[in-house]
């Protein structure tokens, strides 16, 4: 697969989502499908208020459209089952998140699916994901990035799909915060794992993929970097983080999500730390978490967090890419 290939991926995605964004926008609106401001949260969201979510839509849908389409011409074989699972998982957890914006925005339910509800879906998708990659025959080693050291786990590889994809959703939608923050980190991390699907036994299907969503991405910035015209929702940040465990346990790069998923991981600490030490001592650490809204609260413009935000995610990429070429 040469590069015009990539770039025409890129560019296909970017172009539905440019393109389907204007239409999608306004319909949010007519229907009031605004984004409700949490009152605990920082003040100057307030102004946020009502501005289109569940824009998610739009990435979902040109992400599919991409992927089957430059799958379908330009690969000698039929598509294959790797591309209806990545297919599969970013469809359900969108639809999962679909349900929590729609509760959230139609019935006025500031909370959306209740706990339990979410993860239900969530383990259940993940289950279905673990299963059909077992029905092909899916190695269950995980490898040390960097080295050529592998551990089979066995049945215990069944627990660590439904962690990543169940974490790395949770994860993803908790970075979700501030104009264009995930949707600039997020592109950064496809990037990541498309080059390094490119790079190694080269993953046609999964390669096409990633770039169909940083092509997506790219598009959704235009719309939703600040001032955001619109917000992706659960529908999007929840696709997005189970889709970027699913790539990562596709290509075997299962240890290297943590560090290509850096920005996620540091913002899923953040809260975690937040909440152990407001219930053992009454204290916070943060100002407020997600860690994003900690510098917002120390004067940070929003602007300068997300790009600040957007330049460890880089890092983060690079380092990744430089442990698996380089040290490999």
């Amino acid at each position: 697969m040469n590069t015009t290939v990539l770039i025409m991926t890129i560019a296909i995605a970017f172009l539905i989502t440019v393109l389907l964004s204007p239409i999608f926008i306004p319909f949010l609106r007519r229907l009031k499908f605004g984004q409700s401001i949490r009152e605990e949260g920082p003040k100057s969201h307030m102004k946020k208020s009502g501005t289109p979510t569940m824009g998610g839509i739009t990435i979902v849908l040109s992400v599919i459209l991409t992927s089957i389409i430059m799958v379908a011409k330009f690969s000698s074989a039929p598509i294959g089952y790797e591309l209806w699972l990545l297919i599969f998982v970013l469809a359900g957890y969108g639809l999962l998140g679909f349900l929590d914006d729609f509760i959230k925005v139609a019935m006025k339910r500031n909370l959306g699916l209740t706990s339990k509800q979410k993860m239900f879906g969530q383990i259940v998708i993940a289950l279905i994901f673990y299963f059909v990659l077992r029905m092909n025959d899916f190695p269950t080693y995980i490898q040390i990035p960097g080295t050529s050291i592998q551990f089979d786990l066995g049945w215990g590889y069944a627990i660590l799909v439904l962690f990543m994809l169940v974490g790395a959703s949770n994860a993803v939608n908790l970075t979700d915060g501030l104009d264009g923050l995930l949707a600039g980190t997020a592109a950064i991390a496809f990037g990541a794992f498309a080059i390094l699907a490119w790079y190694g036994f080269p993953q046609i299907e999964v390669n096409i993929f990633a770039l169909a969503v940083v092509g997506a991405l790219l598009g959704f910035l235009v719309f939703n970097a600040h001032p955001a015209k619109v917000f992706m929702g659960d529908t999007g940040s929840l696709a997005l983080g189970a889709a970027i465990a699913a790539i990562a346990i596709l290509t075997k790069l299962e240890i290297l999500l943590i560090i290509i998923g850096g920005v996620f991981v540091i913002e899923t600490l953040s809260v975690i730390i937040q909440v152990i030490s407001f219930k053992t001592t009454g204290k916070r650490v943060f100002k407020m978490s997600p860690l994003h809204h900690h510098y917002e609260l120390l004067g940070w413009s929003e602007w300068r967090v997300v790009t600040t935000f957007w330049l460890v995610g880089l890092i983060f990429a690079a380092l990744a890419i430089y442990i698996e070429v380089w040290l490999t």
